[in-house]
């Protein structure tokens, strides 16, 4: 029987009516009786939220047109509700130990490892400058510690917390096994405001991705290090690679020098240039011949003739045919270059632009490409001074790129 109200449904029967006073039940238990009318309580009054007789349910009683439902039901109800429970807990336990014993571990190596990484390439570029430099490489070196100890307590802080979770859940999960085990329905019944341990209202919740738990490489990042670091490279690789200009990728738009190092703009179409799968066809555009995959690379570009120019990186897929953004250096995931129009100067990759303030227009553009540190660095030749630095993981063999639009680039020997 689900639910009965007064005067619908079968009701209890004259058998279940006032019988003797309490105790007289066989099998009767303390407090199993009720007290106004000494019968049992078989009933349960969902109205009043109580175990009742059938005499309190009947036309007379004070439950009269309330709803009833037998007792076993009610109780067979709060046995599903608690295995439920139980299965939710279960599973949460389940999340919490995976990700006690396989996240937080790898989180912990991955830590270490990266830390070792930063390490070796703070001590790699000071040792080019030591003499310069002592003091940077001991703060930075301090800085990358302190960085790899609050990861590391962060991941400890975690295995704490998600230990005193698996407890508490733990204890949650017994007190509820053992109201399974050992009450019978009128005790269950009656305890049924302890059924209420939802995880969240435990403030348990499953545990996230957090940024707190990863090594931050921005650490071992620093203007000075950069600066001096930059500068010795580029005197121990004599300034440039021999960088030269693929003649198959030259947009119709441009000539190339005999050397294949110069571009120079033409507003009109050269109706010479075959056309090919490499070369593109509308943005004044060009590769170069040779790629780099791994290592640390330079090269110069002379500049001071042009207003309209880009210098860069760019990777083989970048596509070559028409007047979109696909192709247009700096608007999309395949290049990332230094650009001046007029008087402005910006870095731009993917659509995104950044402008840089520069004090005067530099006469020959520099390229520092560390694939090791996956670092791109664009400075002044004659100074040494570094213009724009890009931090980024990129996903293949990169050639040199160049645009003109005004007047004409070259590349330094």
């Amino acid at each position: 029987m689900s639910v009965e109200s007064a005067g619908q449904g079968p009701w209890p029967g004259p058998e279940q009516g006032p019988g003797p006073g309490p105790g007289s039940e066989p099998g009767s238990e303390p407090g199993s009786l009720c007290p106004e009318h000494g019968q049992a309580l078989r009933w349960f009054c969902c109205s009043e939220r109580r175990p009742v007789c059938a005499a309190c349910a009947g036309l007379g009683g004070r439950c009269r047109g309330h709803r009833i439902r037998r007792a076993e039901e009610r109780a067979e109800e709060l046995r599903n509700k608690i295995v439920d429970q139980c299965e939710r807990l279960q599973l949460q336990s389940a999340t919490i130990t995976k990700y006690v014993a396989d996240i937080l571990p790898g989180k912990n190596q991955r830590a270490v490892s990266t830390a070792s990484a930063a390490r070796e390439l703070v001590i790699q570029r000071l040792g080019l400058v030591r003499s310069l430099c002592e003091s940077e490489e001991q703060r930075l070196l301090e800085q990358v510690h302190g960085e790899e100890e609050r990861a590391h307590q962060s991941i400890l802080t975690q295995r704490v917390h998600w230990a005193e979770a698996l407890q508490k859940l733990d204890t949650i999960r017994t007190s509820l096994v053992d109201m399974l085990t050992h009450l019978d329905d009128l005790q269950l019944i009656v305890s049924q405001a302890r059924v209420k341990t939802q995880p969240e209202a435990e403030g348990i919740l499953d545990p996230k991705e957090s940024e707190k738990l990863n090594f931050n490489e921005k650490c071992t990042r620093s203007p000075l290090l950069t600066q001096l670091w930059a500068t010795a490279v580029l005197g121990s690789l004599s300034g440039t690679e021999d960088v030269r200009i693929n003649e198959r990728t030259v947009s119709p738009f441009l000539q190339l020098s005999d050397d294949q190092r110069t571009l120079t703009f033409n507003a009109k179409k050269s109706k010479t240039c075959a056309d090919g799968p490499e070369r593109f066809d509308h943005w004044p555009n060009a590769l170069a011949t040779t790629s780099f995959q791994a290592g640390l690379h330079a090269w110069t570009v002379n500049v001071e003739n042009s207003c309209a120019y880009k210098v860069g990186v760019a990777l083989g897929q970048l596509p070559r045919k028409g007047s979109g953004s696909d192709s247009r250096l700096g608007y999309n995931a395949f290049s990332w270059v230094f650009s001046r129009y007029d008087q402005e100067f910006r870095f731009s990759h993917d659509g995104q632009h950044e402008p840089l303030a520069l004090l005067r227009c530099p006469a020959q553009l520099g390229v520092l490409l560390d694939l090791q540190a996956q670092e791109l660095l664009f400075y002044e030749a004659g100074s040494g001074t570094v213009l724009h630095t890009h931090h980024a993981s990129f996903p293949g063999p990169l050639f040199p790129v160049f645009a003109v639009a005004d007047q004409t680039i070259s590349i330094v020997r």
